[in-house]
C-alpha cells in the first residue's frame, strides 16, 4: 500500500504496471530528514509520515473507485456523508444488514491501513537510523537519479503523493469557499416573497406532474448503440401522444451530478440553486429556501411526493413538506422486486393515479421519482394492463426480462425504454386537457455506460394538450417531440425554477 500511495496515479486511464516502476521522491526526502533529525524527533516524524501515507493511500483508492464509477474524484470536505447513501444503494442487492456490514468493513479496513502504515513507518525509521551511512548514500544516489530524470523529462521521477496531498488541501479550501458562496446564493431569492395571487397564474386549475427518470441522460439518446433504440421508443411515444392530442417540447438540462446522487438533481431543479455535493445539500435542507413545491402549495395546489426508493424515515420530508407523501411502504407493493427499491414504475404511476388523480378534485402538483432504470439494470419489468395491476402481485406471474451477464449497456437501454413506454402509456390513459407533464432525467448513468466522459446533460420534456402552455414556452425554443436532438437547447438545471415561475406567473418586482 505504501507503493500505491506514492506511485499510483489518480486517473484510472493512467494506471498501469509501469506506474510502479518509478522513483518516488517522498520516501527519499523523508529518509534524509529522519537521518538529520535529533533522536527524540525521529519516531514522531516517522509516525506522522506513516499516518499521512495511509490516509493518502485510502483516499487515492476512493478516488480511483469514484473515477471508475462516477467520473469524479473523492472530496474530503463532504464525501464522507456518502456512507448512508452507499448503504441505501447496496440494500436492495444484498440486504440492509450485509450492506451496513460492508460499509463498516471498509471503514475498519481504512483505519487498519492507516494504523499499519504508521507502525511500519516507525519501524523503518529505526532500521534506517541503525544503518545511517548506507541509508544516506542510497537516499542521495536516488535523489540524484530522480533530479536527472526530472530535468530530462523521463517518466521515472514520481512525486504523485506530494502532489496529491497538495491538490487535496487546495480542493478542501476551494470546497469550503464554494460552500460560503452557496449559502449566499440560497439566501438571495427573488421569488421567496411573491404573493400567492401572482404565482403560477397561467397554470391555475391544471394538474402538474413532474417525473424524474433515474439515470436518463444524454447518452440514452446519442450513444451509437443505445441511442437508436431509445430514440425509436421516443418517436413512437411522440406519435402516439400526438394522435391523442398531446404536444411535446424537449431540450436538455445540465445536471449537477453524474452516476448517482439523484437527490442533488432534485434539489437543484426544485430550488434554483446549484446543489452539486452532499455538504451543500445538507446545508440547503436546513434552510427555508423557496422551491417549486412550495410555490404550488402557496398558490393553492395539493402537493404530492412519490418516492418509491425510500424504505425508511426520510430526513428531507419536512423541507419539501408535501401534503401527501408515498414511500415504498405507503405504495403497498406486493410484487417482485426490481432495481433499487424494487417497485416498477408502472405500479408507482398507477398508485398515484388511483389515490390522487381519481380522488381529489382540486389541482395537484406531484413530484414522482421513477426508479426502474436504476443500476444494476439486470431485470426489466414487463408492462401489464393498467386495470390489472392491483397490488402488483400479478407481476409474479409475468417474468421480467433478464439482461445477460455483463450486459449492463443492454440492460440500461431496456430499462430506459421500459420507463419511457410506461410514461407514454400513463399520459395516454390519465392525461387530460388540464394536465401538464414534465419528464426529466436526474443524471447521466455511471461511467460503465457513458465511458467516463464529462457530459452531464439530461433530457427534459413538457407534454400537454393545452396549447396555451405550449405557446408560453415557445420562447424557450425547445424542440418539438420527446427526443431532443444534439443541437437542442441546454440550460443549467438550477435555472429551470426561475424560468418556469416567470413563464407561468408574474416576474418578481
Amino acid at each position: 500500500m505504501a507503493l500505491f500511495a506514492v506511485l499510483a496515479p489518480v486517473d484510472p486511464a493512467a494506471l498501469s504496471v509501469w506506474s510502479f516502476f518509478r522513483i518516488p521522491v517522498e520516501p527519499v526526502v523523508v529518509v534524509v530528514v529522519l537521518l538529520l533529525l535529533p533522536v527524540r524527533a525521529v519516531r514522531p516524524v516517522a509516525a506522522g509520515f506513516g499516518f499521512t501515507l495511509g490516509v493518502v493511500a485510502f483516499v487515492k483508492a476512493l478516488d480511483l473507485g469514484l473515477f471508475t464509477a462516477l467520473g469524479r474524484s473523492f472530496h474530503l470536505a463532504y464525501d464522507w456523508q456518502s456512507l448512508t447513501p452507499v448503504i441505501d444503494l447496496l440494500t436492495p442487492q444484498v440486504g440492509r444488514p450485509l450492506a451496513i456490514a460492508t460499509v463498516i468493513a471498509v471503514v475498519l479496513a481504512a483505519a487498519a491501513l492507516v494504523v499499519c502504515c504508521t507502525i511500519a513507518a516507525v519501524r523503518v525509521s529505526g532500521f534506517v537510523r541503525a544503518r545511517r551511512t548506507p541509508a544516506m548514500r542510497t537516499a542521495l544516489a536516488l535523489a540524484v537519479v530522480w533530479v536527472v530524470a526530472l530535468v530530462a523529462g523521463l517518466p521515472v521521477a514520481a512525486s504523485s503523493a506530494a502532489g496529491f496531498a497538495y491538490d487535496q488541501a487546495r480542493e478542501i479550501a476551494a470546497d469550503l469557499r464554494d460552500r460560503a458562496q452557496f449559502e449566499r446564493a440560497v439566501a438571495d431569492d427573488q421569488f421567496a416573497d411573491v404573493p400567492a395571487d401572482e404565482l403560477l397564474t397561467a397554470l391555475r386549475g391544471k394538474n402538474v406532474v413532474l417525473m424524474f427518470v433515474e439515470s436518463y441522460g444524454r447518452v440514452a439518446l446519442q450513444d451509437r448503440e443505445i441511442g437508436p433504440q431509445v430514440r425509436a421508443t421516443l418517436a413512437e411515444g411522440t406519435a402516439r401522444l400526438r394522435s391523442a392530442g398531446f404536444g411535446a417540447r424537449s431540450a436538455f438540462l445540465t445536471s449537477p451530478t453524474v452516476g448517482g446522487g439523484s437527490w442533488l438533481a432534485h434539489a437543484t431543479l426544485q430550488t434554483g440553486v446549484w446543489v452539486d455535493n452532499h455538504l451543500k445539500h445538507a446545508d440547503l435542507m436546513d434552510t427555508d429556501r423557496f422551491h417549486l413545491t412550495a410555490a404550488f402549495d402557496r398558490a393553492g395546489w395539493r402537493t404530492v411526493g412519490v418516492v418509491p426508493a425510500n424504505t425508511g424515515p426520510w430526513p428531507h420530508r419536512g423541507f419539501y413538506d408535501f401534503d401527501a407523501y408515498y414511500d415504498a411502504e405507503a405504495l403497498g407493493y406486493r410484487g417482485p422486486r426490481y432495481a433499487m427499491g424494487g417497485i416498477p414504475d408502472q405500479y408507482t404511476l398507477e398508485v398515484f393515479a388511483r389515490r390522487e388523480l381519481a380522488r381529489h378534485g382540486g389541482p395537484i402538483m406531484a413530484e414522482i421519482d421513477l426508479i426502474s432504470s436504476h443500476w444494476p439494470w439486470d431485470k426489466v419489468p414487463r408492462m401489464v394492463p393498467w386495470d390489472e395491476l392491483g397490488d402488483g402481485s400479478i407481476l409474479r406471474r409475468t417474468p421480467a426480462t433478464v439482461s445477460p451477464p455483463g450486459g449492463s449497456r443492454a440492460g440500461y437501454a431496456d430499462t430506459i425504454r421500459y420507463t419511457l413506454r410506461t410514461i407514454t402509456s400513463f399520459i395516454e390513459r390519465y392525461g387530460d386537457d388540464k394536465t401538464v407533464f414534465i419528464v426529466v432525467g436526474d443524471h447521466q448513468p455511471a461511467s460503465m455506460i457513458t465511458g467516463g466522459g464529462p457530459e452531464r446533460d439530461v433530457p427534459i420534456t413538457v407534454v400537454t394538450r393545452d396549447r396555451d402552455v405550449l405557446d408560453r414556452i415557445a420562447a424557450w425554443r425547445w424542440e418539438p417531440g420527446m427526443a431532443p436532438s444534439p443541437r437542442a437547447q441546454v440550460w443549467r438545471m438550477d435555472t429551470f425554477r426561475d424560468r418556469f415561475l416567470t413563464t407561468f406567473g408574474r416576474p418578481p418586482s
